[in-house]
């Protein structure tokens, strides 16, 4: 489990810019943050730091709550373990909503700060990086409900393609719906069949333009 922030970088955490998550500290505070994926340096001068959904939900949480916020999902760098569907189980209460609204509202400020232009309306570069978990967070943040185990739900998948993931879900209307929420978070989508089983399911990749 990821060790809590110092009090000084709680400090620094919670005076970030409420809006844009903009940090002010030393070098050595910032750099710190950065190493730990609770900021990362904008690569346009004047090369601000700013914080990482992770530092948006870890500026959210009580400080008593900083050591669970923070720990890194297993087999994962990353800090947020979005939902993608067959996980053995669940937690769908307020706490779990509020952490995923706060990665979601992240992940756009990220897309804000990296994009030409400012844009938020296709996805940046971390996701194009990690894109069954982008995928999965957009589906999450949108209120779609992935499998529990061998239940119903949805499932995002790594595919042959490397620039894209495949949705499944049984529900043809959910998933149609699903669909339509990545289209609106700037993911191309097709729709496809499975030739062994006849299933429909979503191809999905980041829209570049």
């Amino acid at each position: 489990m990821t060790r809590p922030p110092t009090a000084a970088q709680r400090r620094v955490i919670d005076a970030a810019d409420p809006v844009t998550g903009r940090l002010r500290g030393s070098e050595t505070q910032l750099a710190a943050l950065v190493r730990r994926g609770l900021a990362f340096r904008h690569p346009r001068p004047p090369h601000d730091h700013f914080l990482t959904p992770a530092g948006h939900r870890i500026r959210e949480a009580p400080a008593e709550e900083a050591v669970r916020v923070t720990a890194p999902v297993a087999g994962d760098s990353d800090v947020f373990a979005a939902r993608v569907g067959g996980e053995e189980a669940a937690d769908s209460g307020p706490a779990r909503l509020r952490e995923v609204r706060s990665a979601w509202q992240g992940l756009l400020e990220l897309r804000r700060m990296t994009s030409p232009g400012g844009a938020t309306d296709r996805p940046c570069g971390w996701e194009r990086t990690h894109l069954v978990r982008a995928a999965a967070l957009a589906l999450e943040a949108a209120g779609h409900r992935p499998a529990i185990g061998d239940g119903d739900g949805y499932r995002v998948r790594v595919t042959p393609q490397p620039e894209a993931v495949a949705v499944h879900e049984p529900d043809l209307t959910a998933l149609r719906a699903c669909a339509a929420t990545l289209e609106e978070a700037g993911w191309q989508v097709s729709e496809h069949t499975e030739l062994r089983t006849g299933a429909r399911y979503l191809l999905a990749s980041p829209r570049r333009a």
